[in-house]
């Protein structure tokens, strides 16, 4: 009776590699079928072929091995379901991650890229409701989401109607040290104490200001474009960034018609 297939065999049938395959056996991922205790040969069965080429598909997709282990020791379905959405989602994750950094790169390179257009104008002190928090910066973008969603509800089920455009405020430590203190707003008359929302006074400042088209994937474009001009022309102050979001996707799903004002504060050092 043939002992199964080889390793060597099962290799060729598998397109995984000699070497993969005593990678996965020492790590308990696709153990062989059999281990001949006399020369410590390796033989597969042909019912698992069907397991390595699931196992390939994970590995080509990037799972780590220890979940493609989870993965492939789970019998309930809806569990294993799970597992493999999570790493989806994280793919899906990188993904816009790639396609943002391609982005910014192509404006980067684009030679005939127009500088933003840069102002300086006093801003006056106005009230708003609002959410604080100390955010790291790989998770401002889903606190930013999740706050701003409860925000419009919060203002919805008040009957409150914005008096401006919403806007955030982003503290230099965010971008330093990668963990900061961030507000979002939306300027109302009376503002709420409701949840998470309490009344907030957005101080009066100067700033420079540049206005950023189309989605957040290069906004860095126009953030460095705007510090260089700061740096060149006047002096920053220790303030938070603020930024007003003029048009985005609370008003259109259409990113290419997003406008965000960027606003920079500055002592101004020239006359205007």
């Amino acid at each position: 009776m043939r002992p199964g297939l080889t390793i060597g065999d099962f290799s060729r049938i598998t397109h995984l590699s000699v070497k993969t395959l005593r990678r996965y056996h020492e790590a308990g991922l696709l153990e062989p079928a059999r281990v001949d205790p006399l020369t410590g040969y390796r033989y597969y069965a042909t019912s698992q072929v069907p397991t390595a080429q699931v196992i390939r598909r994970f590995r080509d997709l990037g799972m780590p091995v220890r979940e493609v282990r989870d993965v492939l020791a789970t019998a309930d379905p809806r569990a294993r379901s799970t597992l493999i959405a999570a790493h989806l989602e994280r793919l899906e994750t990188q993904l816009d991650q790639t396609r943002s950094a391609v982005t910014s790169l192509r404006r980067l390179l684009e030679p005939a890229s127009a500088p933003v257009q840069i102002d300086v104008r006093a801003v006056a002190a106005f009230i708003a409701a609002a959410i604080r928090a100390t955010v790291d910066h790989s998770e401002v973008l889903a606190w930013y989401g999740a706050a701003m969603a409860e925000l419009d509800q919060t203002l919805r089920s008040l009957d409150l109607t914005p008096a401006g455009p919403a806007g955030g405020l982003y503290d230099n430590e965010l971008f330093t040290d990668e963990r900061g203190s961030a507000v979002v707003y939306v300027p109302v008359a009376d503002p709420p104490a409701r949840g998470r929302v309490r009344p907030f006074t957005v101080p009066a400042c100067e700033l420079a200001v540049a206005m950023h088209h189309g989605p957040h994937d290069d906004i860095d474009v126009s953030y460095g474009q705007l510090g260089s001009y700061v740096t060149e022309h006047a002096l920053a102050l220790a303030g938070p960034v603020r930024e007003t979001y003029l048009v985005g996707p609370r008003e259109t799903g259409d990113s290419a018609a997003w406008r965000t004002e960027i606003g920079w504060p500055v002592f101004r050092t020239f006359a205007s």
